[in-house]
């Protein structure tokens, strides 16, 4: 179906503009009469006010037009803003993706907003969700039936429907009679549609088609961002695993060898660095999800130290300075423990004791970490380099790595910052917002 280009307010442009013509002839002419009545009238004033008739009816034709063109751009700019109200209000919900859950509070947000007497989404095969007149037996979860929809879905152009055998249903007293049918795209193809269902043909305006097309746009990139933000975390498990899987050979064979002199000389406390040695590795295996509490990443630290303890003896030194309620925060697993093993790896100097400090502070909805040691530093070179991409990899996991997830899961103004001086130590600060695991919150 066509939809209706002779709109409403194009009717009534032409009504105005037909009624001040007739009100400014008639104005003239009331004029002219006063003028004859009231001081008589020669020849050529007749003249001038018979001019007078088309020149006033033009006046107030041509006044009409910019009131009715201002109130155009008016109606205009209403609409721009209504629809960006609406992508704000539904963009919490479609970064989610497009599901059923999803769906259902957009359609209710864009029935809230929208003339329309009811609103649906779908994917390319399912009705995710329904709202308004009809949804007594437009039920979500059923597959679509509309020949239309399909065809909006595979063309991934908009479909008009003028009546109610075009729209479908099988039920007799169903009050939908005309609908526009738009599809939602996802990496430019259809991924489902967004509809919108009148009572009443006419209703299936330019305006209100433009509106639906706008708003199905901006819906279509609220879903690209939900894909984007998917491959982004799958990427980031995909990277965690690898983190997993790089242990620092050096450690291990270090670990193994400490632990086999101690067979010999204290078999003890061989057996129990054993025991530290297994749990440290089988907690860095565990952690599927990719986020645990700060609490369980400091217990994963504590027992890397007890394995570096035994291998340096009182020549490391280790400090927490933990603010309770940072406990059971919310970080990227593996995010301090490779800070520390730097610390370690390249801290040592021979005039003295290694010795770090972990510090944790909750500041204006942050965590903020710091591990710092007295170590031999970096060198203003070096410093530069850290923090490249793939800068250290081949030896564990390197300080450019953590700063690269971090950045990747919360922003550039979440990336590591390094103050060192050679000979006096290094400082490494990050900082991660704060969320709590769900079983603190209960």
């Amino acid at each position: 179906m066509k939809i209706k280009k002779w709109e409403e307010n194009h009717l009534n442009t032409f009504y105005y503009f037909i009624g001040s013509l007739i009100f400014g002839s008639l104005l003239a002419l009331a004029i002219i009469y006063l003028n004859v009545y009231l001081v008589g009238m020669q020849a050529g004033s007749f003249f001038f006010f018979l001019l007078a008739i088309p020149s006033t009816a033009t006046v107030f034709a041509a006044l009409t037009l910019f009131r009715l063109a201002s109130e155009a751009e008016h109606n205009k700019a209403k609409q721009s803003h209504q629809i960006l109200e609406i992508a704000r209000k539904t963009l919490p919900y479609l970064r989610k993706g497009l599901n059923f859950e999803s769906a259902a509070e957009v359609v209710k947000i864009i029935h809230g907003e929208m003339d329309a007497i009811a609103v649906s989404i779908t994917d390319r095969s399912t009705i995710l969700a329904f709202r308004g007149v009809g949804e007594d037996h437009h039920l979500a979860g059923k597959p679509i039936l509309t020949r239309a929809t399909k065809e909006a879905i595979n063309s991934s152009s908009t479909r008009i429907l003028g009546s109610k055998a075009e729209i479908g249903c099988p039920m007799v007293n169903c009050r939908l009679k005309a609908a526009i049918v738009v599809p939602l795209e996802k990496m430019g193809k259809a991924a489902g549609t967004l509809k919108f269902y009148y009572d009443n043909p006419n209703k299936l305006t330019e305006s209100r088609v433009a509106v639906a097309e706008g708003l199905a746009q901006l819906l279509s990139t609220q879903i690209e961002l939900s894909e984007l933000d998917r491959q982004k975390e799958l990427a980031y498990h995909a990277e965690l695993r690898a983190l997993q899987a790089q242990i620092n050979p050096h450690f291990l064979f270090n670990t193994l060898n400490t632990i086999t002199a101690f067979i010999r000389t204290d078999p003890q406390k061989a057996r129990k660095l054993l025991i530290q040695f297994s749990d440290f590795f089988r907690k860095s295996l565990e952690w599927k999800e990719g986020f645990i509490t700060l609490a369980q990443e400091l217990d994963y630290i504590s027992n890397y130290l007890v394995l570096e303890k035994a291998r340096f003896g009182d020549r490391l030194d280790i400090e927490f300075d933990i603010d309770n309620d940072a406990q059971a925060c919310i970080l990227p697993a593996l995010t301090i423990q490779p800070i520390v093993e730097n610390a370690v790896k390249h801290g040592f100097c021979e005039e003295r004791n290694l010795e770090i400090k972990i510090i944790a502070r909750l500041y204006e909805g942050d965590m903020h970490i710091t591990v710092e040691d007295n170590g031999c530093g970096i060198s203003d070179e070096e410093l530069d380099q850290v923090l490249k991409f793939g800068y250290g990899k081949g030896s564990g996991i390197g300080l450019s790595n953590v700063n690269e997830r971090l950045m990747s899961l919360y922003g550039e103004e979440y990336n590591v910052k390094i103050e060192s001086t050679v000979g006096v130590g290094t400082r490494v600060h990050l900082k991660i917002p704060i969320s709590r695991s769900k079983k603190d919150e209960a």
